[in-house]
């Protein structure tokens, strides 16, 4: 039966013959494939609808027989395949040119003008208009929609907001000064080498003495700033301006070039530029809060607004005292950890409200700062840089005592003082203490008219009636009990309440004790369960016999030894003695090691391990680790079997709740012992202070 069969031009090169053969093809060809040349040369007389004989695989029993037009042409099919990959290789691998935004928007651009040619074309499918309007509306809703970009192009939409650059304000002097001069100022600036230090302190009386003495010689002075200043230049140059009367005409980095000229009119363009500046929302609400607190402190180094200068508030207020402080209900004064660090983070953000630059003198500031927690719940101190004596922890010890606020943040820097939860503003004060008076005046009205309204009643006394008034809940009647039970003293007073606390403290050690007592009832039953179920063998009686010199011998092999069994908290149980017997299978003396201080400890250790392993004790030897336990297994040694072995001892776990056990006895008889000694002591002490009462 003949099969038809697809070869594949890859798979079977060699095995692929055409059927239209070029007689003057390349010889070379015809000699790469031979069996080609003689399949050519057989059927070169057959006519063209002859089948023919193509080659089969190893795998294949019978012949194929294919016409001439049914042969695979070899040179018409690796062309194009060739093309196809090496398009594909190009759109794959990472060659320039080919892949990227560049060759994606080429494409594009190609499919654009094949769309507009498509639409110049008079198409021959009429029915189809109106489908192709349609196409052409989604497709121009999709560019509009997408903004004009592709595809992969297109952004999430989401909100981004994007820091904008600050513009340029010009300077007073570029503002006044005409260029060519300013230019001429500026390039005499940059040759300046020699400048006025401007310290901590700012821009004191003294360096604007010296820039002044400068500018009597030359018309430029160079001024450097150091911290703070030095960090807000813009805020530096206008402190020189304002507090000189000059221009700055160069700034860079920590240097400021100042010209003596234009006194008059730099002083209103200053003006106008602090009034431009403090415009903002924020800085107007920061002066609406300080004003009426003090002056302001005019060589402030950051941002504004100014806070109060401090130092210029009187020392000492008249009739200043401590605010009146009173908790919410059901609410405490103490801060919990989380209520200081919500207010940490909020201070942060706060402008400063004051100035400070001396330790002593702080009740004007104080009555400041009780003033500003009328509108503010916190108050931000600032310590002024450059001050001499100043102490930190001073200042806020002082303003925390004054005011009565709660300290929440101090360093070298600041003092942040938050008002407390118990705080009152003036207004709630007044009206606590209005109350308070008319709660006075209600009890007093009260007593009065009680004791204006007491009964008249009746005394009959040896036949006789008496008219006396009641004395219930009066103080006479507190004054009859006191000379009818005796005056009770100050001293007896402090006695009994101290017998009523060493009675509490025995009662409630006398119930530990009682505690510690069932403890150890428990742990001892625990402990005897355990040592029930460890039966210790006993010493045979036949022991072997040898000689001080083989001991000794024996005592020197054994120290010299490098191997050695480490006797753990579990003590003696079987997995030792295993380990043990195996020591002595390669050596005839084993080392035990034990962390056991109590040396009456370890001799009785070192006899339990001679009477379970039947071997021969040598000696107990005291190294740097512990003490070494030298055991020799004997003459006539051998190895019992595994099931006989230490059939009576405990196993690992069972061993390690015995010790368990053991240590936890051990600890509730101590501190037992220890409740004890305290329940004879309260008992003395409470001896001795009834006999001291009765004398």
């Amino acid at each position: 039966m003949q099969t038809s069969l697809f070869i594949s031009a890859r798979a079977f090169p060699s095995l692929i013959t055409n059927s239209s053969i070029n007689p003057n093809q390349n010889p070379s060809n015809a000699a790469k494939n031979p069996q080609f040349d003689q399949f050519s040369e057989k059927n070169r007389g057959l006519s063209s609808d002859a089948a023919i004989k193509v080659p089969t695989a190893p795998w294949m029993k019978g012949p194929i027989f294919l016409r001439p037009d049914e042969v695979l042409d070899t040179e018409k099919r690796n062309k194009p395949r060739k093309v196809e990959e090496k398009t594909f290789k190009a759109l794959n691998r990472r060659e320039s040119g080919v892949r990227g935004k560049k060759a994606m928007k080429r494409i594009v651009r190609y499919v654009e003008k094949l769309d507009e040619r498509c639409d110049v074309e008079d198409t021959q499918m009429d029915d189809l208009s109106e489908f192709e309007y349609l196409g052409r509306i989604a497709v121009e809703t999709s560019g509009k929609r997408r903004g004009g970009r592709m595809p992969w192009e297109r952004e999430e939409e989401r909100f981004v907001l994007r820091r904008m650059k600050k513009e340029r304000v010009p300077t007073t002097a570029e503002l006044i000064l005409e260029e060519g001069l300013l230019n001429r100022l500026r390039g005499e600036a940059s040759k300046m080498r020699k400048w006025v230090n401007v310290r901590k302190a700012g821009v004191t009386e003294t360096v604007v003495n010296e820039i002044r003495l400068i500018w009597r010689l030359n018309e430029l002075a160079m001024v450097r700033f150091d911290v703070p200043l030095c960090r807000n230049m813009e805020r530096a140059q206008e402190i020189i301006e304002m507090k000189t009367g000059g221009l700055v005409v160069l700034s860079k980095k920590e240097f400021l070039v100042v010209y003596r000229g234009g006194q008059s009119s730099s002083s209103e363009k200053t003006d106008s530029g602090q009034d431009e500046i403090s415009s903002s929302l924020y800085e107007r609400e920061a002066d609406r809060l300080l004003d009426g607190l003090g002056p302001r402190y005019m060589d402030w180094w950051m941002r504004r607004p100014f806070p109060v200068d401090a130092d210029l508030l009187p020392e000492v207020v008249n009739g200043f005292r401590t605010p009146h402080r009173r908790c919410p209900p059901n609410t405490r004064a103490k801060l919990s950890d989380e209520e200081l660090t919500y207010l940490r983070n909020i201070a942060q953000a706060l402008p400063f409200h004051f100035v400070l630059g001396r330790n002593h003198g702080l009740q004007g500031l104080a009555s400041a700062i009780v003033k500003l927690w009328e509108r503010s719940i916190i108050a931000k101190i600032a310590i002024k840089w450059g001050a001499l004596n100043t102490n930190n922890e001073e200042m806020a010890d002082k303003l925390k005592h004054l005011t009565g606020g709660v300290l929440i943040l101090r360093n070298r820097y600041l003092i942040i003082l938050f008002r407390g939860k118990d705080f009152l503003t003036g207004e709630v004060a007044d009206l606590v203490d209005d109350r308070e008076r008319l709660l006075r005046r209600y009890q007093h009205f009260e007593e009065t008219k009680r004791e204006s309204e007491i009964e008249i009643v009746e005394v009959v006394t040896n036949g006789k009636q008496l008219e006396e008034t009641s004395k219930t809940g009066t103080l006479l009647e507190f004054q009859e009990l006191q000379r009818k039970f005796g005056e009770m003293e100050t001293r007896n007073l402090e006695t009994e309440a101290e017998k009523a606390r060493l009675e509490k403290e025995l009662k409630s050690q006398e119930h530990k004790l009682s505690i510690l007592k069932s403890k150890i009832e428990k742990a001892t039953m625990e402990l005897f369960r355990l040592n029930s179920l460890w039966k210790p063998s006993e010493r045979e009686d036949d022991i072997e016999l040898f000689t001080n010199e083989e001991r000794e011998c024996l005592r020197r092999v054994g120290l010299k030894m490098n191997s050695s069994l480490v006797l753990g908290r579990r003590g003696i149980f079987h997995g030792v003695m295993e380990g043990l017997h195996q020591h002595w299978k390669h050596r005839e003396v084993a080392k035990v090691i034990t962390m056991q201080k109590i040396f009456s400890r370890v001799v009785y250790t070192a006899k339990a391990l001679e009477a379970e392993s039947n071997g021969l004790l040598i000696s107990v030897e005291k190294l740097k680790e512990g003490h070494a336990i030298l055991i020799y297994r004997g003459k006539n040694y051998k190895r019992p079997s595994s099931k006989l072995m230490a059939q009576n001892l405990l196993t690992k776990r069972k061993a390690l709740q015995r010790s368990v056990a053991m240590q936890r006895l051990g600890s509730q008889k101590f501190f037992s012992y220890q409740r004890e000694r305290a329940i004879e002591d309260l008992k003395m002490s409470l001896v001795n202070l009834q006999d001291s009462a009765y004398q």
